[in-house]
């Protein structure tokens, strides 16, 4: 069980869950409201009387008694904190406000509180299979809504229409929403990077999309740049290709054991030796999951970590040209035992669409 693997890591007498993507990562529940109290031999989910049957339905199976509480939640959480016998609790520093850590000592008692947002990060960034299928059905998604857009894609379409038209296909196919704000930046926007659509039409050049969506909780994130004209000039070519090989030979050198900085570092270094390393300001990737962002970072500016069986990363270096435009294309890689698998399947070419 995850709590286990929480638990077995640190010293207390129990952990208690307000995040609600971390409650969610533990005990399966869908809906948005509720929290998880966890010891060594009892899992309780409390929540209201709205959720009793969506509850039981999904936290029940993964071993969580569900407690519906008819008074304020955090007495109820004291309760079963003094009947459980819990002198030393676990819990989410960053998720937890001011008010909330009030609440925890009016209503909890003279107990100890151990940080937990660590640990969170540590078993979250690790996919299980079923993570790993899921994340991969949220790809799918994706990509068949592009490939669905793409008609209406050309010189005088709106990029609002261009993210509409993503959603709809997205959600048609049980996407529950887009991952983020959708970018589509076209002509001398695409050397934004997080240039999100505007009402703006599109224009000859570069047409930069940056999408994904949520599916059963996870995310996918997607970037493609495309030529809108039929004449691209050399410099157009000659940054995408660029950008193109930076990705490729990224990906290529994805396995267990290279270091994050690393990564970056094999882009970063290809991008400044053609001249453009001042162009790619951002981070190589991330990790994807029940957030958009998630751990590991990839980049020179973030903690240095081990690639490890089982990460979801993005690998999306891009250079952007004020004035002209720009280019990133993603991917996202899943880690395996003996290397990577890429879960995006869109071609890399540079399409010219006219």
């Amino acid at each position: 069980m995850r709590t286990k693997n929480i638990l077995n890591r640190v010293e207390v007498d129990g952990i208690f869950v307000t995040n609600i993507l971390n409650v969610k990562y533990l005990t399966g529940f869908t809906g948005t409201t509720g929290v998880a109290l966890v010891t060594r031999n009892k899992r309780y989910f409390i929540t209201d009387f709205r959720y009793h049957g969506q509850a039981l339905n999904q936290v029940t199976k993964n071993g969580f008694e569900v407690v519906i509480e008819n008074v304020a939640t955090m007495k109820v959480v004291g309760e079963l904190i003094r009947k459980e016998g819990i002198k030393k609790l676990g819990i989410e520093n960053q998720s937890v406000s001011l008010a909330q850590f009030e609440s925890f000592k009016t209503n909890f008692g003279n107990i100890e509180y151990v940080n937990l947002d660590d640990e969170f990060v540590k078993v979250r960034e690790i996919k299980s299979q079923e993570e790993i299928e899921i994340t991969k059905e949220s790809i799918r998604i994706a990509e068949k809504a592009l490939e669905l857009t793409m008609p209406i894609i050309k010189v005088g379409t709106k990029e609002t229409e261009i993210v509409a038209e993503l959603e709809y296909h997205m959600k048609k196919m049980g996407a529950e929403k887009a991952s983020f704000d959708i970018i589509v930046a076209s002509n001398e926007r695409s050397a934004l990077p997080h240039g999100v659509a505007t009402e703006k039409r599109v224009e000859e050049g570069f047409l930069t999309i940056d999408y994904g969506c949520f599916y059963k909780g996870y995310a996918s994130d997607i970037t493609r740049t495309f030529y809108i004209g039929e004449n691209p000039t050399e410099k157009h070519i000659e940054i995408y290709n660029i950008v193109k090989e930076a990705n490729e030979m990224a990906i290529a050198a994805v396995k267990p054991g290279i270091s994050t900085k690393e990564l970056d570092k094999i882009a970063r270094d290809y991008i400044a030796s053609k001249g453009y390393g001042d162009k790619f300001g951002h981070g190589l990737g991330h990790g994807i999951g029940l957030q958009i962002h998630e751990y590991p970072s990839v980049s020179y500016k973030a903690e240095d970590k081990i690639l490890t069986e089982g990460m979801i990363l993005t690998i999306e270096p891009g250079i952007y040209l004020p004035d002209f435009g720009g280019v990133r294309i993603e991917d996202d890689v899943l880690v395996t035992k003996e290397g990577k698998e890429v879960l995006t399947t869109l071609p890399k070419e540079l399409k010219r669409i006219f």
